[in-house]
């Protein structure tokens, strides 16, 4: 049995060491207070020399500094404190230093984070955007937070997973955003009492509208940036970004922030290098033209690109001009307009307004309407619905821009624009308001006889800078007059065509004689033309031995728009020989002129275009058969002197003293329609 240790008494120090020691401390802090007064601490501070400088030592239980504690001579326990140890120390490393002693020892620094591969990075982030993107599928209202997490992947600086990230964004807003566009949360609302579930989905609408700011943001920042993929067969980021940009405003054009997507494709669209990323936005633009029933997303998109092309001062490609031809909401509008104004078919004149006839309704059933029209007016703002009138404010709306952007264009004479502006107006000229009429014949006029003479800048003049200068060979093109001037007849005819017949008899006073003459002193040279047929989807084979800029080929753009010269040249003819609103009024010199000339340009044209101007005169045989009927038939002639094909009017070509003799050529064509075709006009004779 072990035997209990024994106490240890404490002993009592003796009675003067205690004195002494009181009066010594007394003594010390008398002489502290003493010196303190004459102390300057900042001028110590400032002289202390700063090389040397250690870590404070961690404080772990009752360890201080590493040390342990030890027993005092009268018997308590003590820690000893080692900052004068320290201090002098320092001194005597300092004294070293300036002795030329060993050198202070450098921090270690800190370890590094093990470096992930890139590899495994962009698989860890397949996983999580995968992860996310199924939770948003799934139930996106119970994950409001998730779209933060989405654009939180997207600040890698790896180019793979930026386009992980925000394909699968666009992905993602694509099959949550709903059919309606979001409002912005006022003051008002957000304090009112509201149900559990109203609450819930008023915070994911918020998180939803503001995640989607930041991806449009993302989109922006990316679409303008230079980088190119380095890798072979690799797209860029900016081209990824191009392509979610379009799919968005295709898939959701009635959602927020759609000015924004629309900002993004026109400045790809007013840049000089047409690419596949310019193609994209172009298709999706027309697309979104041909789609758009309401007219917003139009309107839009009308006046950004009509504010650019005025800002680059209509230094663009031809095609941007050609994609108003897709508008949907000009070809189903029946109103007239022009530059400044547009009149409704509805509209009343000045002055003749008529008075609705008031009907008599009781207190109860005014009350009832009213109540019934503020429904109404709900629920059709609830279902997103666009009234008629509105809808027919913005083609108004759009049409003047339109022809606005026209009439500058025609005015400034824009050598690579002037193909797409005549075709526009061409397509667009019943919706003209006839007061425009004689200012738009004069300007078309004049293009006709300007397109007679090629202007080409002088040696050695030069005007702008550099640039610019650069600029204009990229758009210089070589214009085709002949076009042009078929461009100007047709749209000249279109105005009447677009027109009440009634009023185009009685009010319009037109006088087209120049463009028929025109017309008809073109058709020899139209023939001998071997871009007859060619559109701007068609193959142009270039010829080995011929590197003159007049061959298609070799120029830098194909200037050809929508509509082959052939289409160009029907619609021409049936204009001026079968008119729809006086088709009985054509004068029989100038069928028999026309007919005639067809005949003879029938035998250069290829194969379909030789059919087609047989169908035009077979039509002209069918309804002025009695007028013509004489020039397949000598004994019926009557007419003194000789023809003149080549006649600068049709008076002057004399076409009753010659014979329709080019019908025993096409006979012996090598097309069988064509030889069927030329059987079925003259069996069509023989019957008249």
């Amino acid at each position: 049995m072990n035997s209990r240790p024994l106490k240890r008494r404490k002993v009592t120090p003796p009675r003067d060491d205690i004195q002494d020691t009181g009066n010594t401390d007394t003594k010390v802090q008398k002489a502290f207070f003493k010196n303190a007064a004459g102390w300057n601490l900042e001028q110590n501070y400032e002289s202390k020399s700063r090389k040397a400088k250690k870590k404070e030592a961690k404080k772990n239980g009752n360890e201080v500094g590493g040390r342990l504690p030890v027993r005092t001579a009268q018997g308590s326990w003590q820690v000893h404190d080692d900052a004068e140890s320290i201090a002098s120390d320092a001194d005597w490393l300092e004294g070293e230093g300036d002795d030329g002693g060993a050198e202070e020892e450098p921090e270690t620094a800190a370890p590094e984070p093990p470096k992930i591969p890139e590899r495994e990075q962009i698989r860890k982030a397949q996983e999580e955007l995968a992860k996310i993107a199924t939770q948003l599928n799934e139930d996106p209202e119970e994950y409001p937070g998730a779209f933060k997490s989405l654009a939180r992947i997207g600040d890698s600086p790896i180019p793979a997973v930026q386009k992980l990230c925000i394909v699968t964004q666009m992905t993602v807003y694509k099959d949550v955003i709903p059919g309606y566009r979001i409002r912005p949360a006022s003051e008002e609302v957000a304090g009112e009492k509201v149900s559990k579930d109203v609450k819930r989905l008023r915070t994911y609408e918020q998180a939803l509208v503001a995640g989607y700011q930041g991806y449009i943001k993302t989109l922006t920042r990316h679409a303008g940036s230079t980088v190119v993929e380095t890798r072979r067969g690799g797209q860029s980021v900016s081209s990824i970004a191009f392509t979610c940009a379009c799919t968005l405003v295709n898939a959701v054009p009635h959602f927020n922030f759609r000015g924004e997507l629309l900002r993004i494709l026109v400045k790809k669209l007013s840049g000089r290098k047409v690419d596949d990323n310019f193609t994209k936005c172009l298709q999706t633009l027309e697309t979104l033209f041909q789609e758009d029933e309401e007219g917003n997303a139009t309107m839009e998109a009308v006046s950004l690109l009509i504010k650019m092309m005025k800002a680059r001062e209509y230094r663009v490609d031809e095609s941007v001009l050609n994609m108003f031809l897709h508008l949907r909401l000009l070809s189903e509008f029946a109103g007239k307009a022009s530059q400044d104004s547009v009149t409704r078919p509805g509209d009343q004149p000045v002055g003749k307004k008529q008075k609705a006839k008031k009907e008599f309704r009781t207190k109860r059933e005014r009350k009832l309407l009213k109540q019934q029209k503020e429904a109404d007016k709900v629920m059709a703002h609830a279902d997103a619905a666009v009234s008629h009138e509105e809808r027919e404010r913005m083609q108004s709306e759009i049409l003047k821009m339109v022809f606005a952007t026209y009439f500058r264009i025609l005015k400034a004479r824009t050598p690579h624009l002037m193909g797409a502006v005549l075709e526009g107006l061409a397509k667009y000229a019943h919706l003209i308001n006839q007061d425009f009429f004689g200012d738009l014949l004069e300007a078309l006029k004049d293009l006709i006889r300007e397109s007679e003479v090629s202007k080409q800048p002088a040696d050695g003049e030069t005007n702008g800078t550099e640039e610019e200068e650069e600029e204009d060979d990229e758009l210089s093109v070589i214009r085709d007059t002949s076009r042009e001037a078929l461009l100007c007849t047709v749209t000249a005819f279109a105005l009447l065509e677009g027109q009440d017949a009634h009023n185009a008899r009685s009010d319009l006073h037109l006088d087209l004689s120049f463009f028929i003459t025109n017309l008809y002193r073109s058709l020899l040279s139209l023939s001998v033309n071997p871009d007859v047929e060619l559109g701007a989807k068609s193959l142009h084979l270039a010829d080995p031995d011929d590197t003159s800029s007049e061959n298609p080929a070799n120029r830098k753009t194909n200037k050809v728009n929508l509509q082959t010269t052939t289409v160009l040249l029907l619609r021409c003819l049936t204009g001026v020989l079968l008119p729809p609103w006086n088709i009985r009024s054509v004068p029989p010199l100038r069928l028999a002129a026309f007919t005639k000339q067809l005949m003879s340009v029938a035998l250069q044209l290829p194969e379909k275009s030789c059919q087609a101007m047989l169908g035009v005169v077979h039509d002209v045989v069918h309804t002025h058969g009695r007028k013509v009927n004489a020039m397949w038939n000598t004994e019926e002639r009557k007419g003194d002197g000789s023809y003149k094909p080549l006649a600068e009017t049709i008076e002057g070509s004399n076409p009753f003293t010659t014979t329709v003799w080019e019908g025993e050529l096409l006979r012996k064509h090598y097309c069988p329609k064509v030889r069927e075709e030329l059987k079925t006009m003259e069996k069509e004779l023989k019957g008249i």
